[in-house]
């Protein structure tokens, strides 16, 4: 894992704004080149049961949090963004426990690596840190609450179709897998696929060779929307 050699202390800093009431001689450890990496997209950042080593700052790409069932299915339980951090860490060093989720490099990465013992010193010292740690769980705790009501309490036509809208932002196509698709809904390709079939046969959507196009984005909407 290559080390990266440039990210200025002002960008870092403009990322993670708890960061700049570090001293400066603290910033400069946190921002020196052997705590900066660069990853390939489909790097295994973590791994369940594996011993939490360190606190990660994103600077570039996404990260994907994945739980895997006994089945051997895979479900998205969030992304991390540039500007934010992965809970699933921060319960593990906070806790002392080992991890219960995977992370993948959904694109290439650059970050950097807080080691443990730092980031235990700047949640024991440093206010600005800590409240920005918890801040995350907050936020990050009412989307997996979110998702676990879509799970239990929403059929999955229901969120496939909220699923092709967030996706396809402003626009009325997304290049995406059917197989990705059902990852992120924790089912399988085989449903997804017959889901989509029956949107196609209903006039939704058009279906192409990893492209989905939306025709009927209001009925798309509407059926998102039943029971809700």
């Amino acid at each position: 894992m290559p080390a990266l050699t440039s990210v200025s202390q002002a960008n870092v800093t403009a990322l993670y704004p708890a960061l700049r009431s570090l001293p400066d001689a603290e910033l400069a450890t946190v921002c020196q080149p052997s705590a900066r990496l660069a990853l390939p997209a489909g790097t295994e950042l973590f791994s369940e049961r594996q011993h939490c080593k360190g606190f990660p700052l994103l600077l570039a790409g996404t990260v994907k949090v994945i739980k895997n069932t006994s089945a051997g299915r895979e479900m998205l339980l969030y992304r991390v963004e540039p500007g934010g951090s992965c809970i699933i860490t921060s319960s593990c060093l906070l806790g002392h426990t080992s991890y219960s989720a995977r992370g993948i490099a959904e694109t290439p990465l650059s970050l950097l690596f807080l080691p443990a013992a730092l980031f235990d010193k700047l949640i024991a010292e440093n206010a600005a840190f800590r409240d920005f740690v918890f801040h995350l769980f907050s936020d990050r705790i009412a989307e997996l609450m979110q998702l676990v009501e879509e799970v239990a309490f929403h059929r999955l036509d229901q969120r496939l179709a909220k699923l092709l809208i967030v996706k396809s932002g402003s626009g009325n196509a997304l290049n995406a897998t059917h197989q990705a698709l059902a990852d992120e809904l924790g089912s399988v390709r085989e449903i997804i696929s017959r889901l989509l079939k029956g949107f196609a046969a209903q006039g939704l959507v058009g279906l192409g060779r990893e492209q989905i196009i939306l025709l009927d984005r209001d009925g798309l909407k509407q059926l998102a929307e039943i029971g809700r």
